[in-house]
């Protein structure tokens, strides 16, 4: 029975330069991939991108339908990346907020070029979604 490479296995990136980069690259590449490219971690980037320092619960409006739980589990993992700080304020109540640091800002950067490409494209892609649709609801 054969076995499944995993990615890093299959996968050698080339660097701008031209350049195969390292197993020990590429394992860090793919690493921060998974970490940014949820769904929530983009939408909080862009949040606080758009609207700067921003309170938990001002994040979670602005972000929409997300749980608190989901909330905290992205903003602790974007803290511990070194995408955000937090700042706690000791007042009662306490006051915590959550900004961009630059590293956050230079992925904002990078994303927006995604977003817009998206934006670009959206009609096209939703064409090729509905017609993969028509496609597999005709067939079964």
């Amino acid at each position: 029975m054969a076995t499944l490479k995993q990615p890093s296995q299959v996968l050698t990136f080339v660097s701008p330069t031209g350049e195969a980069s390292t197993p020990e690259i590429d394992g860090i590449v793919l690493d921060v991939i998974g970490r940014v490219a949820d769904k929530w971690t983009m939408l909080v980037l862009e949040v606080l991108a758009q609207h700067g320092v921003q309170r938990f619960t001002r994040i979670g409006q602005l972000v929409g339908n997300i749980s608190q739980r989901m909330l905290t589990k992205t903003l602790r993992q974007m803290e511990q990346d070194g995408f955000v700080t937090r700042t706690v304020y000791p007042e009662v109540p306490p006051r915590v907020e959550y900004q961009l640091t630059e590293l956050g800002e230079s992925l904002c950067a990078a994303f927006c070029s995604v977003w817009t490409w998206a934006e670009t494209h959206q009609v096209e892609l939703k064409a090729l979604r509905e017609a993969r649709d028509r496609y597999t609801t005709t067939t079964l």
